[in-house]
């Protein structure tokens, strides 16, 4: 007989990154991992597989269609989206498609979409959450006047020691708060204003997503 040529071993992925390649995704969406670097973003946050993880005002889903995969498994996953009587289908849209994926897998009762009502996030999670995450959502609630009210509601979710991981338009440091409210950035500095008032303590930023 002959003797088996060598093959190479194949590398497993990791489950972030087969998340990242999950069939809930569309291609437009992973057109956009070269801007959004969601990889090194969500492992900069330090998200893993088993933590209690919220999303905030996930919108279509974008990151939601990444995190649903990666963490229904093992963790649990909640996500606050519009309204379910807002005008924007994205509220709508969202919970279908997530209940037709959880409808095909094992745990599907881990993921949970919450509608928001902004100043409140009527869900009983004090003391809950490993993580909270934002993404682009921040100037939205300054504009609104409501961001203190926000960010003191992810204080009361998250366990001691858990992360709020915020990714935000950054506007040039010194911009007047008026002006923040006007272009949709935000400064730096305020972002941390506003944790620190609402009792966090700041530990690392990140370039990832400079541009």
């Amino acid at each position: 007989s002959q003797p088996e040529a060598n093959k190479t071993p194949a590398v497993e992925s990791s489950p972030l990154e087969a998340a990242l390649a999950h069939e809930l995704r569309t291609e437009e969406e992973r057109q956009r991992d070269a801007f959004r670097h969601p990889k090194e973003t969500l492992e900069f946050f330090g998200v893993e597989p088993d933590d209690h993880v919220l999303e905030l005002w996930a919108g279509g889903g974008w990151y939601t269609h990444i995190l649903a995969p990666y963490i229904a498994s093992t963790g649990k996953l909640y996500v606050t989206s519009y309204p379910a009587d807002s005008e924007r289908e994205l509220y709508r849209n969202l919970v279908a498609q997530l209940s037709d994926y959880l409808g095909k897998v094992e745990g599907g009762d881990k993921v949970t979409v919450y509608p928001l009502n902004p100043p409140a996030i009527d869900i009983p999670l004090e003391n809950q959450l490993d993580v909270v995450l934002t993404f682009r959502n921040v100037h939205n609630w300054v504009l609104a006047e409501q961001e203190h009210e926000f960010f003191a509601s992810f204080y009361a979710a998250l366990k001691p020691g858990g992360v709020l991981g915020v990714v935000e338009h950054r506007a040039k440091p010194g911009t007047s708060l008026q002006v923040m409210k006007d272009s949709g950035y935000v400064t730096e500095a305020y972002v941390k204003e506003i944790a620190a008032a609402a009792g966090f303590e700041f530990v690392e930023s990140s370039e990832i997503n400079a541009n």
